[in-house]
């Protein structure tokens, strides 16, 4: 245990008992009574540390009630703290007084699980939909998963503004561009945005429930197909917690691998983004051009690892494909290439002045914002926030071959392409080391499943940043549950403060330049 988790350990057992939860592993863990959950934010929040996720389990399984998790983050390290929930009293104490992040959490929670965040400000249902019956839980064990759910009648209640001249813009869930649905509430006045309202869910797959159904195996599959973009991410992140749950170590070459794998998809990403953000400012050859370099990433993927989003590629206890000779030639000579091609596109995008105009001090995410909503990836990073979790949290091989992190403090829509950028350059010089170090050796290790009541924890940095997973095994050896959450879940939030008091024409670059996912986050 680190001084600094000692020390708000002390704080917290101030005000009654902290015991460890020796069942979860990959972070430190902690039981602390129902009295004691939002005293323990506060004494988180006090000592600097962020909120990483928070979510509920139904324990019907074992026996027991419901429990209530929030992870905390500090500098790379990784805390824990569990309380459990009488079934007949089905409320806890809301976390978002303290942190803001709770404030989409809970409402999933209560959405999903049923239990009331007593103190949270919105009580309105968060990926459920209207129609979704008052009684309907879907994460809760008797809830019926093979069933069709039956249909109610209700209506959202939006956020209203009120005033002279204010009216209201909606756009989506149905969008022009091939792209997922989400639905956006502006209230403005003339062009200029007063505020904005998201609303998601209209992609929610009932992913976690799924994972209750699924055997080891199969679950590494759906975990892949999470967010399709970052499949590799999420992917691993799976296993990683699985395997940690497990107490097995994956093979080392198998380590390097997926890291490769990694640092390819956030090129491939990024690569997108930034002629994204370009043909949003009508430069529409330089969305072109980019365009051309992604294309050749994914060919090279197809070429290397069977598949252009490298999916299915990740196993339990390793990866499923090795990298041929004929493979590890063919991505150096793609990363020469590319980089020559990649900084002479640079250049343009630098000397142009229209782009310079549309971007610059356009959706400007404070640093002081980004951090009150925990902001993550590259969109943190554009707004000051030093995290990345191959540095500070690094895991095999990332321990040994740390990224150099680019960080921004302007927070606009150009920082956030040109982190881009600079992760692009140093993806691919990281890419080149790992392939240089790959170590000889299986690809994988012996996979034995978790004992009953076992957890893992893990994260990994996917392209949008920090992924996490909590699995947990049931009494009967499967998967009890599974807590994913995705970058997008709390850099959403983001996006709803960076429009402020810019103009509705200038939405879709500003959404661009955030790029994240609907389907990462409709779990």
């Amino acid at each position: 245990m680190s001084e600094r988790s000692e020390s708000v350990l002390k704080a917290i057992a101030a005000k009654g008992v902290v015991e460890v939860d020796g069942t979860v592993k990959g972070a430190s863990a902690y039981r602390a009574g129902k009295e004691m959950f939002a005293h323990a934010a506060r004494v988180m929040k006090d000592a600097g540390w962020r909120l990483v996720a928070e979510w509920a389990i139904d324990e019907s399984a074992f026996n027991r009630g419901f429990c209530v998790f929030a992870a905390y983050c500090l500098g790379g390290e990784y805390l824990v703290i569990r309380t459990e929930i009488p079934r007949d009293e089905a409320h806890f104490q809301s976390l978002t007084r303290y942190f803001p992040a709770a404030f989409r959490f809970e409402r999933q929670i209560r959405s999903l699980m049923g239990l009331i965040p007593t103190g949270h400000p919105d009580l309105r249902p968060w990926i459920a939909h209207e129609d979704w019956p008052e009684d309907a839980y879907p994460l809760r064990k008797d809830f019926d998963g093979t069933k069709p759910m039956g249909r109610a009648s209700g209506e959202y209640q939006w956020i209203k503004a009120e005033g002279e001249g204010v009216f209201e813009v909606a756009v989506g869930p149905v969008h022009a561009g091939i792209i997922e649905p989400g639905h956006f509430r502006f209230q403005s006045v003339g062009e200029n945005i007063l505020n904005l309202e998201t609303r998601f869910g209209y992609v929610h797959k009932g992913i976690e429930k799924r994972f209750e159904a699924l055997g080891w195996i199969e679950a590494v599959k759906l975990s892949g197909r999470v967010s399709g973009d970052t499949t590799v991410a999420h992917s691993s992140a799976f296993c990683m917690a699985a395997e940690t749950a497990s107490g097995i170590k994956p093979a080392e070459r198998a380590s390097f691998i997926r890291a490769i794998m990694m640092e390819r998809e956030r090129i491939a990403n990024h690569l997108g983004d930034i002629g994204a953000i370009c043909n949003d400012t009508a430069f529409a050859f330089l969305h072109y051009q980019f365009s051309i370099l992604r294309e050749k990433v994914l060919r090279t993927n197809k070429e290397v690892f069977g598949h252009r989003l490298m999916m299915d590629s990740v196993c339990l206890g390793g990866v499923v494909r090795d990298i041929p000779v004929k493979g590890v030639d063919l991505m150096l000579e793609e990363a020469r290439a590319i980089m020559e091609e990649f900084e002479r596109l640079v250049r343009i995008y630098e000397d142009n002045p229209s782009l310079e105009d549309r971007l610059y001090s356009t959706g400007v995410l404070s640093p002081e914002t980004a951090k009150a909503i925990g902001a993550v990836g590259f969109v943190a990073r554009s707004s000051g926030q030093h995290i990345d979790v191959r540095k500070d949290s690094p895991f095999s091989p990332y321990d040994s071959h740390a990224p150099v992190v680019p960080v921004l403090s302007s927070g606009d829509v150009h920082a956030r392409a040109w982190v881009r950028v600079e992760e692009v350059r140093e993806s691919f010089r990281l890419m080149r080391e790992l392939i240089a170090a790959l170590p000889a050796g299986p690809l994988t290790a012996q996979w034995n499943p978790p004992s009953p009541g076992a957890s893992g924890f893990s994260v990994v940095e996917g392209w949008r940043g920090e992924v996490v997973y909590w699995v947990e095994c049931g009494p009967n050896g499967f998967i009890n549950r599974c807590m994913i959450r995705d970058a997008s879940s709390v850099n959403w939030l983001a996006i709803e403060q960076a429009i402020h008091g810019n103009i509705v024409p200038d939405f879709p670059l500003c959404n661009k330049s955030f790029n994240q996912s609907y389907s990462g986050h409709d779990l």
